[in-house]
């Protein structure tokens, strides 16, 4: 059974290390590794169910039990991820709308009240 499936990118050493980035990802790896000690003790309880199968089947059934619940763990977190980077786009884009609605509302505020400013010196002159 083991543990990791994807290994960890490797950093040069020139790159700036963003501690917030570095937490993230060991607290993934701790996360990922918890699923894989609980899929093995699972699959380990699981296949003793089967007292009457001789060692080596067991032992393939534990392998087997594992391997799927892992492939369904990480089908799981790829779609989490997949939802979060959706949302992130969505946010980030509606961010933007925002932002240009507030540039263009203090633009015509701004020009209004330079407008009312400059019509009684014009209107004087």
């Amino acid at each position: 059974m083991g543990g990791r499936q994807r290994s960890p990118r490797a950093r040069t050493p020139r790159q700036k290390v963003d501690t917030r980035v570095e937490i993230a990802r060991l607290e993934g790896f701790l996360a990922w590794e918890a699923e894989v000690a609980a899929a093995e003790r699972d699959a380990r309880a699981f296949a003793g169910q089967f007292a009457w199968l001789p060692a080596a089947e067991r032992e393939s059934l534990e392998r087997a039990y594992a391997a799927d619940r892992l492939r369904y763990a990480e089908e799981v977190v790829d779609r989490a991820v997949d939802r979060c980077r959706r949302l992130a786009a969505r946010y980030r884009s509606e961010c933007r709308r925002i932002c240009a609605r507030w540039a263009a509302l203090c633009l015509s505020v701004t020009l209004a009240a330079a407008l009312f400013a400059a019509v009684p010196a014009i209107l004087r002159g």
